[in-house]
This record gives structure tokens, sequence and C-alpha cells, in this order.
């Protein structure tokens, strides 16, 4: 039953560990996203630090989508992969010199301004090039997303964005800055988000933050409520596609959308989680006192989100129809928090057996390290192995 999802037969003359790409799945979500954007008159920019392969890239430019990056080297990724400069975003808490020059000299949509410290150098590096930038504030809207504290980036205390009561200040200062012109504002509160009530109180306080924009005589012609739409860790079979339709519904029916308004999102874990698993094999089983450990040739040098975040992923022996075990899913790398999982139930596992990671295509691939001198895990693609 479990050896139809993946082409076993292929797997086995590669070597492990490495990412595996579904690209129909991958096809059929962007088709999704973009449909149910489309009915909306929504813009979807994709954030390219949720995987920035080349091939995935290329694939999800060629649907339209735009950029959101974070860093110059994801700007050129995109550049590179076909992404118009005209619908990239650059966000970023600390924003390098030579990052801004990047975006300015490839006159990219938008700059995500994040602080006044970062407005300022913005209007001097843009001076410096006789040209004007267009930049949107990110504002944290003090919305609690109820998630990881690692990945929530909407409050006071994080590093991101700028403060509600900072605002006015902010505003001031561009009014009296020639080299950048305010289009619009940005949030971002989280991510891995599945409870819509997140999204339903940020859109409620945008339209607060809206009414005081307004009485100052001031209309954003964009908004960009940023990502943050969860996946199913799991059942990444029957739910491998998100529910965009009711993400976007959120905002649709609840948004005081302005006249001419264009409203934008920075999807990227919604759109590759589902579509990629990180493909490994059994260096071991070892027999404790109190526990079965399956040890594997992949670690936290291949995906590191179990060990840094404690996330669930779904693990599968592809390769075993046998009775369930349980385990302790662990990899090869000398620390103790190089574990995948414990407890897991998986097929009766030997040396030598085919593991899948699922929902692996967010910050899996892009995350990998070369720690304890290990090799960087290849991809192979589903229309091309």
């Amino acid at each position: 039953m479990l050896k139809g999802k993946f082409p076993l037969n292929k797997f086995e003359a590669i070597p492990t560990p490495f990412y595996y790409y579904n690209m129909e799945l991958l096809k059929k979500t962007l088709e999704n996203v973009t449909m149910e954007a489309c009915k909306k008159d929504f813009h979807i920019h994709y954030a390219v630090k949720a995987n920035a392969n080349p091939r995935i890239l290329s694939t999800i430019a060629q649907f339209g989508l735009g950029a959101d990056c974070v860093s110059g080297g994801e700007i050129q990724a995109a550049l590179n992969a076909g992404f118009p400069n005209n619908k990239i975003v650059f966000a970023g808490v600390g924003k390098a010199d030579w990052e801004i020059n990047l975006g300015l000299d490839n006159h990219i949509f938008c700059f995500n301004v994040e602080s006044a410290a970062e407005l300022e150098v913005l209007n001097d590096l843009a001076e410096a090039k006789h040209v004007i930038a267009d930049i949107a504030l990110r504002i944290n809207p003090e919305i609690d997303a109820h998630t990881h504290a690692k990945i929530t980036t909407g409050m006071k205390e994080n590093k991101f964005g700028i403060n509600l009561s900072q605002l006015g200040d902010v505003i001031k200062l561009t009014e009296n800055l020639h080299n950048v012109n305010l289009i619009g504002i940005h949030y971002h509160i989280g991510s891995q988000i599945t409870d819509m009530a997140a999204f339903r109180n940020l859109v409620i306080r945008v339209n607060e933050i809206q009414d005081e924009l307004e009485a100052r005589g001031i209309i954003v012609a964009n908004l960009n409520f940023g990502g943050g739409l969860g996946i199913s860790y799991e059942h990444p079979n029957h739910l491998a596609i998100p529910a965009f339709d009711d993400y976007f519904s959120v905002f649709n029916k609840l948004l005081e959308r302005r006249p001419g308004q264009k409203i934008h999102f920075e999807p990227g874990r919604s759109i590759v989680a589902q579509c990629g698993s990180l493909i490994s094999k059994v260096l071991y089983v070892k027999e404790g006192e109190t526990k079965k450990f399956c040890i594997l040739d992949a670690g936290f040098t291949d995906l590191i989100r179990p060990a840094m975040y404690g996330a669930y992923h779904r693990i599968e022996n592809i390769s075993s129809d046998d009775i369930i075990n349980i385990y302790d899913v662990v990899g090869p790398i000398c620390e103790s928090s190089d574990v995948f999982g414990t407890n897991i139930e998986l097929n009766k596992t030997r040396r030598g057996d085919i593991v899948a990671i699922r929902s692996a295509g967010a910050y899996g691939e892009i995350m990998a390290s070369q720690y304890n001198c290990r090799k960087l895990p290849q991809a192979y693609f589903s229309d091309t192995i």
C-alpha cells in the first residue's frame, strides 16, 4: 500500500539522503492558489525563503506569481528564475546596503521597511542613485498568531516591523524624505497558522489602522498581509492542498477595502511543503532497554525543523508492509537533538529500508547545513527521475 506513493524501484538506485519533489502536486497547488486569488483580485508573491531550489522557483514563476524576498541572494535567485522585477518585494529587518542597492538597481516593486533607521538609509541610497524607492511600512498589529514562539512575528516584542505606537512618527519621517514613496502597509503575524481566527483578528485590526490613517489623509494603494497559512503535517495525503478558498475568504469578507486598493499575500510553506519529502535509508535498528531506535542516514543537517522547533513530520517506511512497531527515529549527527520523532509507528524496519519524511518541501532543503562535514542533500523531481 505504501509503495504506490513513491517510485521505490528508482529510489533504490539513488544515494540517500535526498529530497524528492512531486511536481504534479506542486503544479496542482499553484493552479489552486492562483485560481482562488484571481476570484478575489488578490496578488500573490511566493515567499522564497521556504524553498529556493531553482527548479521549484522557475516552476512557480511560470504560474505568474511574484516573489517575496528577505535577502539580496533571494532577489537574485528570483530574477534568475524568471520572476518579473516589478513583482518582487523585499522584506527583512536587517537589509545590508548592497542588498538594498541590488533592489534599487533592478527596480523591484517594493521595499517592506521595518524601522525608521532603515527608512533613512534606504532614502540615502536611493538619493545617491537619483531614484525613488517605493516602500510599504511593515507594522506589528499586536495580533497573537497562537503558533510556535520561534515563528511568531507580529507582536511588539518581536524584532520585526514597526510598533503601532511608532507609526505616526515614521509616517512623518516618510513625508520629509524625498527619495522614498509610501505605497503600502505590510503585515506578517507568524507562520504555520491553522486557526482562521488569527487572520480574522488581523483584518479587524487592519480596518482600524486604515481608518486612523484615513483620518490623517492617508489612503495606501497596497495592503500586504504577508503569509502564514499552515498545512496539515499529520495528513499529507488527504490534505495535500491547503484550503486557500477559506483563507482568502476571511480577507475578502471582512476587509474594508478602499476603491482601487490592491491586496497582496506572501504564501510560502502552503505552496511547497506538501510536494517535498526527505528520502533516507535505515542504517541500523538499535535495541535499547526501553526503546527501539531507527537510525537513519539523514540528520538535522538535512531537515532541521524537528530539532529547531520540535516540529512534527509524518514518517513512513516505504519499503515495508510488515507489522507496526514503535521506534524513536533519529539521525547520525553527534547531537542529542538529532531526533526526527519519538514513539513513531512504522512498519517493521530493517537495515537498508527506505524511509520518507513527509511535508518537507518547505524549510527543508533550503535550511540544510554541512555540520559534521556532511554533504548537502541533492534534489530529484518526479517528472525527471
